[in-house]
This record gives structure tokens, C-alpha cells and sequence, in this order.
């Protein structure tokens, strides 16, 4: 996958045309914040927003998208999907209901079916390579203090779903609510017993070494 021309990290979140794509808007910051802080990757801390439709999806080396409404591709985002993550993009999408009966997992695991057939999109195990590329996670994805709040489905996912191809997941899925959890000013880390961002860092590691 291509990075900038001067060769830095950029986070992109993609746009659709349904639903609420602009979800949890200070969670990129965060993120790239914690990329600076463990890695070495130069990092553009800028977001960058983009169109699923709009063709510079390509040379892009992540994508994140969410929300909490209806997810329904017009063709053009369904093809420009379809051909990013068979061409080695890397999208990673986060339910914000933390709710496998809610709108946006209906909707996005009904696309991803249409997309890439109805058995693609499987359970991942807790040992997989993503838990331990740069942290270690011995228990799989981390609990989220968003599943619990009386707002979902009031469970813990002890489990991520993912779209693999070519033996690297391609679509990372998560019931969990990582942009919520993650959406707080940066600056505001110090307050945290254990940095929450860092299985962040890891997921980025995989999408950008695998």
C-alpha cells in the first residue's frame, strides 16, 4: 500500500452516503497521537477525510469507518470497496452502537455478504498475529467500558470478525465501540491507568506489516 509522497502515515476515514460516517471525531487525533508516542512511523497527525466513491480511497494504507445508522453502498462506494480490500487496502469498522442487533451491524455485515459472500466475514481467534504485532494482548480485543454502559446489547465482545484475504484480514470488524472509547482528547492521557489506544497502535502495525 502507498503512504504520502514524503512518506508518512495518514489516517482516513471514509464517507458513505447513508447513515452517519462522522462519528467519534476526535478519536483519529488520539490515535495518531499514540503512533507518535510508541512508534517510529512518521505520522501525518492530520485526519483525512474521503468519499468512498472518490478513486484516492487507493493510496490510501487505512481506512476507518462507523457510525450508527444504516450502512447501504451506492454502487460506485460498493466497487470502490470491493476493489481496495481484494487489492490489499486495509479498512478497519467499528460499530457505535456496540450492538450486534443494531442498525449499523445489520446493515455492514449485509453488505459485506453482498460483497464478498455470506460466509467471508468469520470470528477471529484471540491468539491471531493483530494481538501481538506490536502490544500483546493475551486475551484477545480488549473490553471497552462502552459495552457495559446500559446502552447495546450490554455485552462483552470477546471476539473481533474479519474479511481475510490472501491470508491478511482485509476488513477488520468490530462489535466493541473502539471510536467511542477512544474519543477523548489526547492531551487527557495521562489520567489513564493503562493507555486504551494501544491495541489502536496494534491494529494500525498489522494493517501497515502484514
Amino acid at each position: 500500500m502507498l503512504l504520502t509522497l514524503n512518506n508518512n502515515f495518514f489516517f482516513t476515514r471514509l464517507q458513505y452516503e447513508s447513515g452517519d460516517w462522522d462519528v467519534d471525531q476526535r478519536m483519529p487525533s488520539n490515535l495518531l497521537n499514540s503512533l507518535v508516542e510508541y512508534t517510529t512511523l512518521k505520522i501525518d497527525t492530520r485526519e483525512n477525510i474521503i468519499s468512498l466513491s472518490n478513486d484516492a480511497i487507493f493510496k490510501c494504507p487505512f481506512c476507518y469507518i462507523s457510525g450508527h445508522k444504516l450502512v447501504q453502498f451506492t454502487p460506485k462506494e460498493r466497487e470502490n470497496f470491493e476493489k481496495y480490500v481484494n487489492n490489499g487496502g486495509f479498512v478497519f469498522a467499528d460499530d457505535c452502537n456496540h450492538d450486534i442487533d443494531g442498525l449499523f451491524a445489520k446493515s455492514f455485515e449485509r453488505q459485506m455478504e453482498e460483497i464478498f459472500g455470506p460466509d467471508e466475514l468469520q470470528k477471529i481467534p484471540n491468539d491471531h498475529e493483530i494481538y501481538s504485532s506490536f502490544f500483546e494482548f493475551d486475551d484477545g480485543p480488549p473490553t471497552t467500558s462502552q459495552e457495559l454502559n446500559g446502552w447495546g446489547d450490554d455485552l462483552v465482545h470477546e471476539y473481533l470478525k474479519a474479511i481475510v484475504v490472501n491470508g491478511r484480514i482485509g476488513v477488520l470488524y468490530s462489535n466493541k465501540d473502539y471510536g467511542c472509547e477512544w474519543d477523548y482528547d489526547f492531551r487527557n492521557k495521562r489520567f489513564y491507568r493503562i493507555d486504551n489506544t494501544r491495541f489502536g497502535v496494534n491494529i494500525v502495525m498489522y494493517a501497515l506489516t502484514s
